[in-house]
């Protein structure tokens, strides 16, 4: 007998369940105790991930949630059947409960799993072998044994290295500002993955992201340099630019004291930058799981001043200048922001 899903009428057109909610049915399916459903519901989920990206993309995070529960929990049977009885019971009433018992059920399930879930989801391990790091929300200022002073912004890591030649500062993860005490002898250095900053005494500010490191330069001047060797780019106070590994890209022009300042008081300045560059920090200054499509986002710049200490904020200051947006809170642990009207 095939397997139908909730919310899928005997026509196969699809009802107003989420796909959220959709995506749990099936886990709940797949988790029954008769083998026979089981295979069914495999094949069936199988064919329904396939007919949608957005399908397989929200399916694979229940799932990778459902896995890390189950490894964390000591689970052996395969079935992660606790949080799926969970799911289950988030969908066994009428739909105007449904929305409240599903986030009920995520935050239960995020609970039994504790912190070291989010831990594992938020923080790889060579941010927690770092020599230096800040929590989720939280902001330090570190003084170096040169007097050099470097603040960690929410959910960063360095490491430090002194060699008696160079001052090098490793940027593992995250943003931070660097306030380089003056020691001509032995150049300062901050490295990511992308490529090197080198600076005599200065004051600036890296970030790091997935595919680019963005320098700004509040005082002095920085010669910056991509991995592959390419010749450096001095970058002066007031500029910013944004390194690969191919290259430094072209010098922008910034307001220095304003960045200082944000940087001061927990606040963000974004100049024309994608919204999927902005959810990416915002994610780095809020516990748990701020998702987003950033294929569906593309196109969309902003230009904002958000507050880094309050990242619900942030997100309604962005659902008022941009109404296309959607955000949808299932618990404070996991929040998704879409935007329906460009996903038709």
């Amino acid at each position: 007998m095939p397997c139908r899903l909730p919310g899928i009428d005997d026509g196969g057109a699809v009802s107003t369940t989420s796909i959220e909610e959709q995506a749990a049915h099936w886990l709940v399916l797949i988790g029954g105790d008769d083998a026979a459903e089981r295979a069914a519901a495999r094949a069936s989920f199988a064919a329904w991930k396939n007919e949608d990206s957005r399908h397989a993309a929200v399916a694979a995070d229940m799932e990778a949630m459902l896995d890390q529960l189950q490894a964390l929990r000591g689970d052996t049977n395969g079935q992660a059947r606790p949080a799926r009885a969970a799911l289950d019971a988030a969908f066994s009433h009428d739909r105007k409960r449904r929305n409240g018992r599903l986030a009920a059920t995520l935050a239960l399930a995020l609970l039994l799993a504790g912190p070291a879930w989010l831990t594992l989801r938020s923080y790889p391990l060579d941010y927690l072998t770092a020599d230096l790091r800040t929590a989720t929300g939280e902001r330090h200022t570190f003084t170096l044994r040169d007097g050099s002073r470097v603040m960690l912004a929410s959910g960063s890591a360095v490491n430090v290295r002194f060699d008696g030649q160079h001052r090098t500062v490793e940027l593992v993860q995250g943003d931070i500002l660097v306030t380089v005490a003056k020691d001509p002898a032995h150049p300062f250095i901050v490295e990511t993955t992308h490529g090197s900053m080198r600076a005599l005494g200065t004051r600036f500010t890296v970030a790091r992201a997935d595919d680019a490191t963005t320098l700004a330069m509040l005082e002095s001047k920085v010669a910056a340099q991509a991995a592959n060797g390419q010749a450096p780019k001095v970058v002066q106070a007031g500029e910013q630019v944004r390194i690969t590994r191919d290259a430094v890209g072209g010098i922008e022009a910034i307001d220095a004291r304003t960045v200082d300042y944000a940087w001061q008081h927990g606040q963000m300045v974004v100049n024309d930058r994608p919204l999927t560059d902005v959810l990416a920090q915002l994610a780095r200054h809020r516990s748990g799981r701020l998702q987003f499509d950033a294929a569906a986002l593309a196109g969309i710049r902003v230009n904002a001043v958000l507050p880094l200490d309050d990242t619900d904020k942030a997100l309604q200051l962005l659902l008022d200048n941009f109404p296309q947006l959607r955000v949808r809170r299932f618990t404070r642990y996991w929040v998704v922001v879409d935007a329906p009207a460009q996903n038709k």
